[in-house]
């Protein structure tokens, strides 16, 4: 009986660790995210628009089903969590479970081959250091050129 019970009680366990069944590792500046996602489909791609504040995944043998999926904070985010999610580009309702990165869930129909998370914030392009590097850079140019004017005069 307690055999059971244990085997019971891990097969809880771990089939609790993570809901979802497959990742994708998407590569912007260097940086790898792996976005774990479940669904009755196959993701193609993914991409981050930077200009739009959206991630874009492509899908095809997709069946109808809930899409899950694992959003890292530093990748996008939305204020309030009130992110737009258009699947084939039309608006759907979506639930939001909070935990260390955001949790999206949301119905696919049959044959869905586009789906896009619109946000507020998503990867910067230049990190916080290079901005730093930057302006330290152009302020000794400055310097620079200042200090030669006033030494060949």
């Amino acid at each position: 009986m307690s055999l059971i019970f244990l085997s019971l009680i891990t097969l809880l366990l771990f089939s609790n660790l993570s809901a979802y069944a497959e990742s994708y590792s998407l590569e912007i500046d260097d940086e790898v995210y792996d976005i774990e996602y479940n669904f009755d489909g196959d993701v193609i791609a993914m991409a981050i628009d930077k200009e739009t504040f959206s991630l874009l995944i492509a899908t095809e043998n997709v069946n109808d089903s809930q899409f899950q999926i694992k959003l890292p904070n530093d990748l996008i985010r939305a204020e309030n969590n009130e992110f737009a999610v258009l699947v084939n580009g039309f608006e759907v309702d979506y639930e939001v479970m909070e935990a260390v990165d955001r949790n999206l869930t949301f119905f696919v129909p049959a044959f869905t081959e586009e789906i896009e998370i619109i946000g507020t914030f998503v990867v910067p392009e230049f990190p916080l250091g290079m901005v730093l590097v930057l302006g330290t850079i152009s302020g000794i140019i400055i310097i620079v050129q200042k200090s030669k004017k006033f030494l060949f005069r």
